[in-house]
């Protein structure tokens, strides 16, 4: 019996998996990275941001990071996500005039959708709020979610010594979809109004209006005629697309090796990074390179080895690097660059310089701070720590009682991971809450499963405002997405570089149920209609086995999200 044919989905993945070789990935990384350091000394004042993940591998060093999504562009999924607002990117063009964000892609598209469609939509709905923010100042009106007309917003983006509220978006992207987004601009600018946004510090820093430019590898610029950004009649984000779009593979030779070009190689590390970071590879970028094709994989194999050595006998947290990646480790862990903003957060002396660290952020005067696990034991020795990563690493001696460890898994590997741990990290924290102790909560990455503990532990204990309540205000409040987003907002003011993943933040959502709703939502099946103006869950009668969710450690509610 012949051979079963391949199917030409298998064919192609086969080929993409033999082209898509480490040498290939960081070769054509290398390449890139001339060109944006070619684009950054066009404007050397302004600061240099990584989109993660993949814009982080395309530069040496990077001011500040940002995390724009291109699902939140993509033509069927336009959105404005106040989880990822981006305030430290708008703070910072306005305090240095402007700044440039590099991102890739592998779809041989010039542009992913994050600089395409995200950004775009998220200066335009930016500029409205703060247009809102400076006429309700101006004509000292009260109310604070009251938007401007069309007609106000019209008049300002025609008028030259206006505010620009329009929407600019490049050529590419057609008169339909650019109709699609126009038309939910006003509703956007509403829920970042809604959500408690620091807009008057954003006000306050902007002189001129943020707007987009674009730049690839197929523009062209007359180095004769580059204008200086403060000449503009706006504050640029200049959107850097690292990555060439001439397609996705392209056979190249050079006097020592050939090697074959990878558009957006830096998307996707897990799959070929074999556990080496953008800083490590920048440390070591001549020697990878010079290596070769033959050479690559035991090179990085024995840089990645020698740094984790390294890391544990400093004292620092190192786990075993898995070349294969596993679905038990959830999502793997980033090494940010550059400092975070100088925010004004209240904090003391001690906790601005702990928050200087660029692995650990002080969540304002809430005795609460967010990190990675690595960083976990450069905090001072009275903090208590919430271990969430599958690694554990030694607690205090003195007082073990300081140290909880959940293995907490991304929501991709374990719906329910998050949700079963959450009454366990609840009580530890609100044990040590009470007594005025403060509390480090971190995992993997210090951007995902931390934050959401964040965002639960300051639901369950905290008012509006910040201020530990022994859990009163969550009793005597019916909690919304609405409450829930407010409270996230409040976190990545100080947590920049925080991005809750979807799936996590629901399992947060289905633990927010009041403990007084609990007599409604088990009687749910003789008051349907009750439980629906009640209750930010949905009974439905006979779910699925897939729908089955712990909300609590003492209920087992049959909840769906509406």
């Amino acid at each position: 019996m012949g051979e079963e044919r391949q199917s030409i989905y298998k064919i192609s993945r086969t080929i993409k998996r033999k082209e898509n070789t480490l040498y290939n990935s960081l070769r054509s990384i290398y390449e890139d990275s001339i060109f944006v350091g070619e684009i950054r000394q066009l404007w050397p004042e302004l600061p240099l941001l990584a989109n993660l993940r993949c814009g982080l591998w395309y530069s040496t060093k990077f001011d500040f990071n940002c995390y724009f999504k291109s699902t939140d562009g993509h033509t069927n999924n336009l959105s404005f996500n106040t989880s990822r607002l981006n305030l430290h990117v708008a703070l910072l063009a306005g305090q240095r005039g402007g700044c440039m964000i590099v991102d890739s892609t592998r779809k041989g598209k010039r542009f992913p959708d994050s600089m395409s469609k995200t950004i775009p939509i998220w200066t335009c709905v930016l500029n409205r709020a703060i247009f809102n923010f400076r006429t309700r100042r101006e004509r000292n009106e009260a109310p604070v979610n009251e938007p401007a007309t069309s007609n106000e917003l019209n008049t300002a983006g025609q008028d030259s010594s206006g505010w620009d509220c329009s929407l600019h978006l490049p050529l590419w992207v057609s008169d339909t979809e650019k109709a699609m987004i126009e038309n939910r601009l006003e509703g956007w600018t509403n829920e970042l109004e809604a959500s408690g946004a620091d807009i008057a510090s954003i006000a306050l820093s902007l002189r001129k209006p943020l707007r987009p430019l674009w730049i690839s590898q197929k523009t062209v610029i007359w180095l004769n005629e580059v204008p200086e950004y403060d000449s503009w009649d706006f504050t640029p984000i200049i959107l850097i697309s690292a990555s060439s779009s001439s397609g996705s593979f392209q056979h190249r030779t050079t006097s020592e090796f050939s090697w074959n070009y990878i558009a957006g190689a830096g998307d996707d590390e897990e799959s070929w990074s074999r556990g080496l970071s953008p800083d490590l590879f920048w440390k070591h970028a001549y020697d990878i390179i010079s290596s070769g094709p033959d050479l690559c994989n035991q090179k990085i194999a024995n840089i990645v080895e020698k740094d984790r050595v390294g890391r544990s006998q400093r004292g620092e947290y190192a786990p075993q690097v898995s070349v294969r990646p596993s679905k038990c480790l959830g999502s793997t862990s980033r090494f940010a660059v550059g400092d975070p903003l100088d925010l004004d957060n209240g904090t003391g002396a001690e906790d601005e310089k702990l928050s200087d660290d660029r692995g650990v952020s002080v969540l304002g005067s809430t005795n609460i701070a967010v990190a990675k696990s690595q960083h976990a034991a450069e905090v001072p020795p009275d903090y208590c720590i919430l271990n969430c990563d599958m690694d554990s690493f030694p607690a205090s001696a003195q007082n073990p009682e300081m140290y909880l460890h959940l293995p907490i898994v991304d929501s991709k590997f374990d719906r329910f991971s998050l949700v079963r741990n959450l009454p366990s990290a609840l009580n530890f924290a609100k044990a040590h809450l009470r007594k005025g102790s403060r509390l480090l909560i971190c995992c993997s990455s210090g951007e995902d499963i931390s934050i959401c503990i964040c965002l639960a532990i300051l639901t369950s204990f905290y008012d509006e405002k910040g201020h530990f309540d022994d859990g009163k205000s969550f009793k005597d409040t019916r909690i919304t997405k609405l409450e829930l987003r407010k409270r996230l907002v409040f976190i990545c003011k100080y947590a920049v570089n925080a991005r809750p993943s979807r799936g996590n933040l629901k399992q947060v959502w289905w633990g927010a149920v009041p403990p007084n709703s609990h007599e409604l939502v088990t009687s749910a099946h003789q008051s349907h209609s009750k439980l629906l103006s009640y209750s930010p869950v949905e009974i439905s009668p006979e779910p699925p086995e897939s729908q089955v969710q712990p909300v609590c450690s003492n209920y087992l509610l049959f909840v769906r999200l509406r």
